[in-house]
């Protein structure tokens, strides 16, 4: 039986956030040192419509795991059977007065206004939680969110950005990566696994081949290739009505700068995560690698020009890379959101250890021998 994810409502607005007027300073994030001990992990949930999001929701709220989960649904809904089951709206249409309290100890509630009122009226409770989800019906592109979370400087001693999931109906998914191929747009469907920290590929129980020499493993394989020529960093995990293991989705640890060996093991295989251009849209994974030492300013002015300027008309959607740096002994790592990106030290280079510079890009119309030219000046 299918999911039942119906009619999305819009997007929340949040307001004075976009991706224009989101940029941060390389001075500061390269200096900041978010000390996340005691902050509650937040991850984001999307996916195109009726992959199963609310089921996910749905599924945790529902479990029993021990833990105190807060949701945040980002918009009122009529048709999502969560909302309408679990959400009070406050009166006037005020930012939600009233919490709802769940047989597990999970919470809910909705933002109607400000996402980060919201999240500091959560982490104030007296009751402290172990996590929080943030569900984003209606909302294409993450990235803006993500940004809030990750480095906003109002909350960054509260709350800390765990990771993404994207949820994707395996049925329909050729379907929706193929609409508008060739185009000059392309489906919400790239950018959401683009983003991806976490892949739940959902509704394998209804994939079936059309072509009788396949297996449905056959086409399940070839559907997770598809997602890994799109974005290869992203963790796929298969899943029947969004049933999934807790701690492969929870406590990722995704935006962690100390947490430097989940990365590492990401990029060990580097070069194969370079991947060709899917469904004539230009989506794709693009690893670079040099074994010179960068100079750090001109690291940073060469990043900018990528993810702020859009050089050569490349448009960088992730990017996460481990940095060999002049003068330092230390091993950096890189993470970016779109415009946003951080670079901080995570720990010592090991005695014997190949000091490489790995940096992956997941992004539109990427272009190898222009990124590793470039990239070369800054060295």
């Amino acid at each position: 039986m299918e999911d039942d994810d119906d009619a999305a409502p819009l997007a929340v607005q949040i307001d004075g956030i976009n991706e224009a007027n989101s940029l941060e300073s390389s001075e500061t994030s390269e200096n900041r040192r978010i000390n996340t001990e005691g902050s509650v992990g937040v991850t984001i949930i999307t996916g195109y419509l009726g992959s199963g999001k609310s089921t996910l929701v749905n599924f945790i709220l529902n479990a029993q795991h021990g833990k105190k989960i807060a949701v945040i649904l980002n918009e009122f809904g009529e048709e999502i059977g969560v909302e309408r089951a679990m959400i009070n709206d406050g009166e006037g249409g005020a930012l939600v007065e009233e919490w709802v309290e769940l047989a597990n100890g999970c919470i809910c509630c909705t933002v109607k206004h400000s996402l980060v009122q919201a999240l500091e009226q959560l982490v104030q409770r007296k009751d402290r939680l172990d996590h929080i989800l943030l569900e984003t019906t209606g909302l294409a592109n993450p990235a803006p969110l993500a940004s809030i979370l990750w480095l906003d400087d109002q909350l960054e001693s509260a709350v800390k950005l765990d990771s993404i999931i994207t949820v994707v109906d395996a049925k329909n998914l050729r379907l929706q990566l193929s609409k508008h191929s060739g185009s000059s747009s392309f489906p919400e469907a790239f950018l959401q696994i683009a983003f991806a920290d976490v892949v739940i590929l959902n509704k394998v129980d209804l994939v079936s081949p059309e072509d009788s020499k396949l297996t449905s493993a056959d086409v399940l394989e070839e559907l997770e290739k598809e997602i890994h020529e799109i974005n290869s960093l992203a963790n796929i995990i298969r899943s029947v009505r969004c049933q999934v293991d807790l701690s492969k989705i929870l406590d990722c640890g995704a935006y962690d700068a100390m947490h430097v060996t989940h990365l590492e093991a990401l990029l060990k295989e580097s070069q194969s995560m370079s991947t060709v251009n899917v469904h004539n849209s230009g989506v794709r994974t693009l690893c670079i690698s040099d074994q010179h030492k960068v100079n750090l300013d001109k690291f940073r002015v060469w990043l900018e020009e990528i993810l702020w300027e859009k050089s050569y008309n490349m448009d960088v959607y992730r990017c996460k890379g481990v940095l060999s740096v002049q003068n330092s002994d230390q091993l950096h790592i890189l993470q970016a959101v779109r415009e946003i990106y951080e670079i901080v030290p995570a720990r010592r280079w090991q005695e014997g250890e190949s000091q490489m510079t790995k940096i992956v890009f997941i992004g539109q119309n990427l272009d190898e021998g222009i990124l590793r030219d470039t990239f070369r000046a800054s060295t």
